[in-house]
């Protein structure tokens, strides 16, 4: 077989160099597998991908290949939520696709396995093989154990709004010690059906990545053995000339929007699952989501509206459960899977645990209502998106009270200026205002921890974790920074948020204040927050940084 590899390693010098790194011509007259790690020591959801990618290492030598790793960076959401740090977040979701895009096109490596564990290394992998088109596999490191404190599990959720319940005297500084020293037990991406376990469940139902291997634990002892399976499945895909947009039909994105839905996921898939459909060159606009959710019950009991976590997801049936009760429900369609031929044969065998009490069936849900909504209208013409989490909310009106940082926004929670009844609004946080469009966590979490989170609205042109929960709008469209009509409001204006007529408007004649409105000098002109402010598209789109027309 031809081997696009054997345009370097038919050549003497490239080969003599790769000789230096321990290969022998029997290593190069193999295919030449890419192994995209985004290891790194700066964040538990990735500590421990070096090990794993050794196990995938052995199934690609064992079936053939030769594999060749190099690492990528990662941004922690979790550490660096509600610093200046956490704008590079999104930004870090470009630099790592460019990255791996750059080293496997520049060696002509024959496949890629990309090794994801923190939140934006796996829509960023995904975005990085829509580019590439090689026989790929995405294969995520998977979930942390929960912590155990006084006879619950918790996560990094509860250390978030354990700080807003310090804050209003509900937790001493010893409650909130112990429950730090306890809430996060061992390596792993975040426990609940937050960002990173949102992303690997859906690109696993779109067939990128294999189901039943995901979601095992990230220290679960069948981890070593899944990995390897990975191995072997990118030499098969080598072998069948499977690609990485084989999977990526708009059948397949339907079915990844619908397994958000069905678990009450992260609202940050809408800005991954748009960016991964531009990469791919798949039709999809931001009102199809809204379609979708209409129409998908929550059935899945899960944090952060729920009880459960992504280790208990998994023990009770995880996505082959899952997949088979929407089967059943004709609300997916079958589609190829890395691991097989068809998404719907992988889930048929899932076996239902009598008792559990975490998955419900599709005609008898936890919630009837949608997990999100795309609302539309005066204050955001371009639409935003409104995290739901089974609440069945119909309208939201109130006094707004206007910050242009999440910062000043905090220390207004924390100092007990917020009201019941009121919307906060936060600007000037979108992709290219923050820069970055970081999440609000911090902010979210501090209403929850001082009682607000079911009165008082939060909308914002940044995003939100997939922890956050309460009465959320972001994505917020156009965005402050190009003079969206966020940046037009004023505090007291009374703004209304009208889940049933899906449209969010304000009671005062905006455009009137537009000739007075100027824009903010960008916070950054150099260096790579300069140049992604030049580049980054809407949030509406997506907000990459691909070239638009």
């Amino acid at each position: 077989m031809k081997y696009r590899s054997q345009t370097i390693t038919s050549r003497p010098p490239a080969r003599a160099m790769l000789k230096a790194t321990g290969l022998t011509d029997e290593d190069l007259n193999r295919p030449l597998i890419a192994i995209a790690n985004t290891w790194t020591e700066a964040t538990p959801c990735n500590v421990h991908l070096r090990a794993l990618a050794a196990k995938v290492k052995e199934g690609i030598r064992a079936h053939g290949g030769t594999p060749i790793e190099f690492n990528t960076i990662a941004v922690s959401d979790g550490i660096t939520m509600g610093t200046e740090g956490m704008r590079g977040s999104l930004v870090s979701r470009e630099v790592i696709a460019d990255s791996i895009e750059l080293m496997t096109s520049s060696h002509f490596f024959d496949g890629v396995v990309a090794l994801v564990g923190c939140d934006k290394t796996i829509p960023a992998a995904a975005m990085a093989l829509a580019r590439l088109d090689l026989p790929s596999v995405l294969f995520y490191g998977g979930s942390i154990a929960p912590g155990q404190w006084r006879g619950k599990s918790v996560t990094i959720q509860d250390v978030f709004e354990g700080v807003g319940a310090h804050a209003r005297g509900a937790l001493s500084d010893d409650d909130l010690a112990s429950l730090e020293n306890r809430a996060c037990p061992g390596a792993g991406a975040c426990g609940g059906q937050f960002t990173a376990n949102t992303m690997a469940m859906a690109f696993t139902v779109m067939g990128l990545s294999p189901i039943g291997l995901n979601e095992i634990p990230a220290l679960d002892p069948r981890k070593d053995a899944a990995a390897h399976k990975v191995g072997e499945l990118v030499m098969r895909c080598l072998a069948e000339g499977r690609t990485a947009r084989s999977f990526m039909t708009p059948e397949a994105f339907r079915n990844a929007i619908v397994s958000v839905c069905a678990t009450g996921g992260s609202t940050n898939a809408i800005l991954h699952l748009l960016a991964l459909a531009a990469e791919a060159e798949v039709p999809l606009p931001i009102d199809l989501f809204d379609h979708i959710a209409a129409e998908v019950p929550l059935i899945a009991d899960l944090k952060p509206s729920g009880r459960y976590v992504a280790t208990d997801f998994e023990r009770e049936g995880g996505v082959a459960l899952l997949c088979q009760k929407l089967f059943k429900a004709g609300l997916l369609v079958d589609v190829p899977n890395v691991l097989g031929p068809s998404l719907a044969t992988e889930s048929a065998d899932a076996r239902e645990r009598s008792g559990q009490d975490l998955f419900y069936e599709v005609d008898r849900p936890l919630k009837a209502h949608p997990a999100f909504a795309i609302l539309t209208g005066q204050l955001a013409p371009e639409g935003c998106v409104m995290k739901l989490s089974g609440k069945d909310l119909q309208v939201f009106e109130g006094p707004a009270r206007v910050f242009d940082s999440e910062e000043e926004a905090f220390q207004a929670v924390q100092r007990n200026e917020i009201e019941a009844g009121s919307v906060v609004v936060i600007r000037h946080m979108g992709p290219k205002g923050a820069p970055g469009m970081p999440e609000m966590l911090a902010v979210t979490a501090a209403l929850v921890g001082a009682g607000l989170g079911d009165r008082v609205a939060l909308i914002t042109d940044g995003r939100f974790s997939g922890a956050t929960h309460g009465i959320c709008v972001g994505h917020v469209a156009p965005e402050g920074a190009t003079g969206g009509p966020i940046a037009l409001l004023r505090d007291g204006d009374r703004v209304k948020i009208d889940v049933k007529g899906r449209s969010i408007s304000c009671a005062a004649d905006l455009e009137a204040r537009r000739a007075a409105w100027q824009p903010t000098p960008p916070r950054h002109t150099k260096g790579v927050f300069g140049k992604y402010i030049q580049q980054v598209g809407s949030a509406s789109e997506g907000a990459t940084t691909q070239p638009r027309a």
